[in-house]
């Protein structure tokens, strides 16, 4: 592993590459936040991707192609004299010791080692504890941005509302919700109400995964891909059947479907 320096010195490397390029190449001169935007979403996914996949020497790469985004929007945030990235900095660290009263003063300096609270306290608390910030955001719901994924969305604001003590006292009372979900879909009167009802049910079933701690992102992209290697298998027989998907009857992919749940995939 590095030392400090070394890590200060890696930052200070990046902080001159991204002033010489912003200065001598036409392509990143041109850039603005907007225009890297969509990037740096990319950008996250892949290293999502990375830690699902525990692939340590990709993650490190995602992980400097992320912040080498993070040094652009305030390079460009400086020449425009808003802020720079050490604004950026102070502003995280300043957050992170008031958030953490257990481990910080107010001045920053360390608490001595004693009793702490649990992790489960912390994160029951969070929200409380954000909340009583000078400039954090005026409502508990208004720091999810909208432009974030449905399924992460309805996840943040559930665990937003665990924060401040909003949650369900037994996940096991998740069910009877459940099937009222269904219920009130059966009996949607129109497309408008059926969209509704479905939301309804999807955000329940989000809610219950969460109860019972599973990650709902990662249990359906395993699934996604459970049902991608069974469709190719499926495909495969098909094509070596000769008849193609027009050919074959329902039962008859329905057997190659099975033969694939019977291997495995």
């Amino acid at each position: 592993m590095h030392t400090r320096e070394e890590k200060i010195q890696a930052f200070g490397r990046l902080l001159d590459i991204m002033d010489n390029l912003r200065e001598r190449c036409p392509w990143n001169a041109e850039q603005t936040m907007e225009t890297i935007r969509p990037m740096t979403e990319e950008e996250v996914y892949e290293l999502s991707d990375e830690i699902v996949k525990g692939n340590g020497q990709g993650i490190a790469k995602e992980i400097g192609d992320l912040l080498y985004h993070m040094v652009f929007y305030a390079r460009i945030a400086q020449e425009k004299g808003d802020f720079d990235i050490a604004d950026c900095i102070d502003k995280v660290c300043h957050k992170m010791v008031f958030r953490h009263p257990h481990v910080f003063r107010a001045d920053g300096s360390l608490l001595p080692e004693g009793e702490a609270p649990s992790a489960k306290e912390i994160a029951d608390t969070w929200e409380i504890v954000k909340a009583k910030e000078k400039d954090g955001n005026k409502t508990v719901m208004s720091g999810i941005p909208d432009t974030m994924p449905a399924l992460l969305r309805a996840l943040s604001m559930q665990e937003k509302a665990r924060g401040c003590g909003f949650d369900w006292k037994d996940r096991e009372g998740i069910w009877d919700k459940l099937k009222e979900e269904c219920r009130e879909i059966e009996e949607a009167a129109d497309a408008e109400e059926l969209e509704l009802e479905f939301g309804d049910l999807l955000f329940t079933v989000i809610n219950a995964a969460r109860l019972y701690g599973v990650d709902p992102e990662a249990a359906l992209s395993r699934t996604c891909g459970k049902f991608r290697r069974r469709f190719d298998y499926l495909e495969r027989k098909v094509r070596e059947d000769g008849r193609g998907f027009a050919g074959m009857t329902l039962e008859e992919m329905d057997a190659f479907w099975d033969e694939a749940k019977s291997k495995g995939l």
